[in-house]
């Protein structure tokens, strides 16, 4: 079973993470990781924090020789800005210099139900372990599920289709445009591939900061080459759909989740959005459209995976909200944390990340094995048995 876990303070002394699980012998770098964790960075609308910080992954077991023994992975990713907090975050009882408690709760954040909830006085020691900082960690481990899916030709991809009330139509991706779609999105400062929409959101970002606003906005993740019969229906804890929602909701300002088309199926007739399923010689069986998102009845059906997430406008603003000073049980301003102005287009990094492991984890229960050529084997016989007994083919 594929697993992971994640710990380390927004300004602590580094984040940490362990993937177990992950089979022996596929390979990987330092560098792959390290691409996977500067998209996350990227983005128009970033805060001050991405000038400090210039994420680079220290593997510190499991893998040997750039290849994964079968062992726990430990990772480790420095924060820069540690020094500057040292004294403040410290594990001993070394006296704090400077004030930098948090007693006002900004509304929306972790802040006050994680202080209910642990009884800190001090509700640093929740936003520092709430702050999407720890998606770094996400990315860096997700790197590692992301190269054991294009072991087996699957890949994911992201795009931004929304920042606050400017939105675009979503591309639609397959295997063949893939390498030029990645291409402009990659080059976009939002990642988004539509160019003209690109400069009406970040307009719109411009106006929030000049109004001390943040902004939301909605990214699509999609995966490519996934064969039917990934999940289940026997139990409800199993289906796929349900497991990627939560992986996608566990993202920091995610408020919802659609697989598909859902939130327009829900208002369109039966007979416009079920998927017909077609067939032709040479070709198997194939369908015209994809409003399922690629999952039907909590499994994989062999189109392309397809999940949009729909994130909040991120709760620090640089004109705070009405709070409670906890001190005095007074009405006061909320605190301030250093922040970014809009986060979609890093959320969409994120969401690949949590993507990539819901599907290897998924695969890999599926499929089985040890080591990368016993998955690989299996995977052929499934293939096999798939396009024999059922016609289907990859296209």
């Amino acid at each position: 079973m594929l697993r992971f876990s994640t710990a380390g303070e927004s300004h602590g002394k580094a984040l940490v993470s362990i993937i177990e699980g992950l089979p022996a012998g596929l390979k990987i770098s330092t560098e792959y990781i390290n691409e996977q964790m500067q998209r996350r960075q990227q983005g128009y609308g970033r805060g001050g924090r991405m000038k400090i910080e210039t994420d680079q992954v220290k593997i510190l077991s499991g893998v040997r020789a750039g290849i994964t023994t079968g062992s726990p992975i430990a990772l480790a990713i420095e924060n820069r800005d540690w020094p500057n907090w040292e004294q403040i975050m410290a594990v001993e009882a070394i006296p704090a210099t400077g004030d930098k408690t948090v007693k006002r709760p900004r509304p929306g954040h972790a802040d006050y139900p994680g202080a209910v909830k642990y009884n800190h006085a001090d509700m640093r020691n929740v936003l520092e372990r709430a702050s999407a900082r720890e998606t770094a960690s996400r990315v860096a481990v997700g790197a590692f599920f992301r190269k054991f899916l294009e072991y087996f030709d699957i890949h994911i991809y992201s795009q931004v289709i929304s920042v606050g009330s400017v939105q675009v139509v979503p591309e639609s991706v397959d295997q063949q445009g893939l390498a030029d779609f990645r291409s402009r999105v990659e080059e976009s400062a939002l990642r988004c591939s539509d160019k003209s929409k690109e400069k009406e959101m970040i307009d719109f970002i411009d106006q929030a900061r000049l109004a001390g606003e943040s902004v939301g906005g909605s990214f699509e993740v999609g995966v490519l080459g996934i064969p039917p019969g990934l999940g289940t229906y026997t139990h409800w804890e199993g289906r796929l759909d349900a497991r990627l929602s939560a992986l996608l909701m566990s993202i920091p300002a995610i408020k919802a989740v659609e697989i598909g088309d859902g939130i327009n199926n829900a208002r369109t007739p039966g007979s416009k959005v079920h998927d017909e399923l077609r067939y032709q010689a040479g070709k198997g069986v194939y369908r015209l459209s994809n409003h399922a998102g690629g999952i039907e009845g909590g499994m994989s059906n062999g189109e392309a995976i397809i999940a949009r997430a729909y994130m909040k406008p991120i709760p620090t603003l640089y004109k705070p909200l009405v709070s409670v000073d906890t001190d005095q049980w007074v009405e006061q301003k909320a605190d301030v944390e250093r922040s970014d102005i809009c986060a979609v287009p890093a959320a969409g990094v994120v969401g690949e990340a949590m993507m990539a492991y819901g599907i290897a984890a998924a695969f890999h229960e599926k499929i089985g094995g040890d080591f990368m050529e016993q998955i690989k084997s299996n995977y052929d016989c499934y293939l096999d048995y798939v396009e024999k007994v059922w016609k289907w083919a990859r296209i």
